[in-house]
């Protein structure tokens, strides 16, 4: 089996696990060349005897990326990707959800000349992102202190606002009106969210250090409304290919803004006239459409921020907001 395995296999799909993989091989007319189970430290190994330039496909997760990395070092075609372009081809439906129906469907997939793949991440590209997910880990971490004491005070009788800053000044100022068990709890969560605070400001250094080292985030920065958080993530999340046109990536990366919002902010010299054209083409479209209320709002919002910037400072600053909150994630 392995000699026809490294002979005629031309497509992989691979179910990733923490203790097993499950692999699913076929030659060229689809026909079933080996579909069996092995652990993790076996796996490259299994691999190493697949024909070069065989196309080994697998879902993406956790353990994807450097299992790709690996693969592309033996000469393979490693492609990743996305859990819910799998799912259609499993023909066990979701009542047959295993390892073998799994690995089976990611091959099928992979087979698919539509399919739209994940590039694999970089070492560097994933430690950046490390650092960008825990440093939102962070961020929410404090701010779940900060309603932790909101809500504790509420039980004393005493209400406070969401705002951060309130919170932290009145909750000391209120701090002697306080029982002893009560006053110990609530002096131990504004220790905790200066602690967070002290962690976040290392890792926005660590961020700055990232943004001065890459040269792609240093393209991208060139853009009004783009710091150096917004940079690295992009280069995180997109790669290189950021640095090429950085406002049609953008656009790209953040699917959940609005077209007509583009279209109503965005400067004429910021997109390439073909993007303009395109964009003014649906434009027109939904000003019309069953999106025409949406189409209001994000004009509405785009003239309230015409107000405070120009209109390419305002409209990169929320594309960039939701393109960074969109990221990391």
């Amino acid at each position: 089996m392995d000699k026809v395995i490294r002979e005629g296999a031309v497509r992989v799909g691979v179910d990733l696990a923490k203790r097993v993989i499950q692999v699913h091989a076929v030659d060229a007319v689809g026909r079933v060349l080996s579909a069996r189970t092995l652990v993790r430290d076996r796996f490259i190994e299994w691999c190493a005897r697949l024909p070069a330039g065989c196309v080994v496909a697998m879902e993406a997760s956790s353990s994807a990326h450097h299992w790709a990395r690996k693969l592309i070092a033996l000469g393979l075609d490693a492609r990743i990707i996305s859990a819910q372009l799998v799912e259609p081809y499993r023909s066990q439906g979701a009542s047959g959800k295993n390892d073998a129906n799994d690995a089976a469907a990611i091959c099928e997939a992979a087979s698919r000349p539509t399919m739209r793949f994940i590039p694999v991440k970089s070492i560097e590209q994933q430690s950046m992102l490390c650092v960008h997910r825990l440093r939102e880990g962070l961020k929410e971490d404090r701010t779940a202190c900060i309603n932790r004491i909101r809500g504790l005070l509420a039980e004393f009788g005493i209400v406070l606002p969401q705002k951060a800053q309130v919170v932290r000044r009145e909750a000391a100022r209120h701090m002697d009106s306080l029982p002893g068990l009560g006053k110990i709890v609530i002096e131990d969560l504004l220790a905790e969210i200066r602690h967070l605070d002290e962690r976040t400001k290392a890792y926005d250094a660590h961020v700055r250090s990232m943004a001065r080292d890459c040269t792609a985030a240093q393209q991208l920065m060139q853009i009004i409304g783009i710091g150096e958080v917004t940079a690295t993530a992009i280069v995180a999340m997109v790669g290189t290919r950021a640095s090429c046109q950085p406002m049609p990536v953008l656009m790209i990366v953040a699917p959940a803004l609005s077209t007509a919002f583009a279209r109503a902010t965005t400067s004429s010299h910021a997109l390439p006239p073909s993007t303009r054209s395109s964009i003014d083409r649906r434009y027109t479209t939904m000003k019309s459409g069953p999106q025409a209320s949406r189409t209001r709002r994000t004009i509405s919002t785009a003239k309230r921020m015409r107000c405070a910037a120009s209109p390419p400072q305002a409209s990169v600053r929320l594309l960039v907001r939701a393109t960074v909150n969109w990221l990391i994630r």
